[in-house]
């Protein structure tokens, strides 16, 4: 299973970014899926996840700004960031835990850098 995210970059503070995440095998291989984050010195964190039935669940700090969705046809997870802040500042992640013949193993893509302006 291979994960690979894409859609950072440089944006100011009040800007949008969308972040996608291409998976190699099925979603229904996958339980969950979210996407975490880890700033400079800082402890990789959860950002947001998406359950196998749709489920959604968003950190404290997101606070409506963000939105997970995914794309079972394409095998592609979306994070779509509005409002960014200085703090959102960090390297992204898409995670996938493992379902079926996956049960028990979680995957990660490389990360892609989200850089917010002041």
């Amino acid at each position: 299973v291979q994960l690979q995210a894409s859609g950072g970059g440089l944006v100011q503070a009040g800007g949008t970014l969308r972040l996608s995440c291409a998976a190699s095998t099925s979603f229904f291989n996958f339980h969950v899926m979210g996407w975490y984050r880890q700033a400079p010195g800082k402890q990789r964190e959860l950002v947001a996840h998406i359950t196998s039935s749709g489920i959604t669940e968003y950190a404290g700090f997101v606070q409506g700004r963000f939105t997970i969705s995914r794309d079972f046809a394409n095998k592609m997870l979306f994070l779509q960031m509005d409002s960014l802040k200085p703090e959102d500042t960090a390297v992204y992640y898409c995670k996938a835990e493992g379902a079926r013949l996956y049960r028990g193993r979680d995957y990660w893509g490389k990360g892609t850098q989200v850089t917010v302006s002041t």
